[in-house]
């Protein structure tokens, strides 16, 4: 069975649930092997062999983690040659798509970034599905030429769990990084302080807010808090400076796929609607009842958010307290 090479995303070892998403695809197109950038001490083989992976590719060098993308770029490259496998899947994050564009250069090879499922076609190359123009249409696409390149965008797919008994085989990889690629370097890192809350990519609930909060995001957050969820942000927000650049729910921002969605003072810009569309159940709260995100949501109220969702919190809260 052919190889498929699946860069692992993960936080000091810690497995995304991306990872276990692009393990699944993997799959479909062969024997899924992993490449962990990190240190072997990190590595956790039973969160890898749980999705699937068989064997893992350790690159443990320092410029990995102190310089940008360039030294991974060269690795995988190195990895393509040595092994040629039949795909890579990288994950669809910022740098995972700067990673997957010049690994394309170097090894000449077609690239599919943003995409939310791949398969194997029956003419054996890579078919991918991609949402585009805001989600207004879906387009399937073909690698053939060079080594598919696809990044998976997160939440795109369920995942689909392996035998986790069989064992993982770990391989230590050492490739020359050139000079050149170590020549961009990280100074500091400045860790984001814990906010108390899950991760946005990950969340099963998101509480999003956007032009209707006008600033105050208080309400938002409160009414999170109380269902535990991630606070989410439209770009009107993000751009008006009202909320961090990080939480910004959309083509150009997160893709999010919880079981509850709710969108507060939010019209449904076709940007906002494509990072998203794939919530199970969306709750829409914004004063204009011709607001567009009404025609994608679940259940609507038409009202100021501020109240609503005071209102909301407050009998979570009560009924929370009396064991309801």
């Amino acid at each position: 069975m052919s190889e498929i090479l699946v860069v692992v995303d993960h936080a000091d070892g810690a497995v995304r649930t991306t990872t276990a998403e692009l393990l699944t695809c993997a799959r479909r197109l062969g024997e899924p092997s992993a490449v962990f950038f990190g240190a072997a001490a990190d590595l956790t083989p039973g969160q890898l062999a749980e999705y699937g992976a068989r064997k893992a590719y350790v690159l443990e060098d320092a410029a990995y983690r102190d310089c940008l993308v360039a030294p991974k770029a060269e690795a995988l490259a190195q990895l393509v040659a040595d092994r040629r496998p039949a795909a890579v899947l990288i994950p669809s994050t910022p740098e995972g798509k700067e990673v997957a564009a010049r690994l394309a250069i170097k090894t000449d090879s077609g690239l599919v970034t943003d995409a939310s499922d791949v398969v194997r076609g029956d003419d054996g190359a890579v078919h991918t599905t991609q949402s585009v123009f805001g989600g207004a249409f879906t387009t399937t696409a073909s690698i053939t030429k060079g080594t598919p390149i696809v990044t998976l965008k997160p939440n795109s797919l369920t995942t689909e769990g392996a035998d986790p008994a069989v064992p993982i085989e770990a391989e230590t990889v050492r490739v020359a990084v050139s000079d050149t690629a170590r020549a961009a370097r990280i100074i500091r890192r400045e860790p984001r302080g814990d906010i108390g809350r899950p991760d946005l990519a990950d969340a099963s609930i998101v509480v999003s807010g956007g032009r209707g909060t006008g600033g105050d995001f208080d309400a938002v957050e409160a009414f999170a808090d109380c269902l535990g969820a991630a606070v989410g942000a439209s770009r009107a927000a993000v751009d008006a400076g009202w909320y961090p650049h990080a939480f910004q729910v959309g083509q150009t921002g997160v893709t999010v796929s919880p079981q509850l969605y709710v969108a507060s003072g939010i019209s449904g810009a076709i940007q906002h609607i494509a990072g998203m569309r794939s919530s199970k159940i969306v709750v829409a709260v914004n004063k204009d009842a011709e607001a567009p995100i009404f025609g994608l949501a679940d259940f609507g109220v038409i009202g100021d958010l501020r109240p609503v969702l005071v209102q909301a919190t407050t009998e979570i809260d009560n009924r929370r307290a009396a064991g309801a």
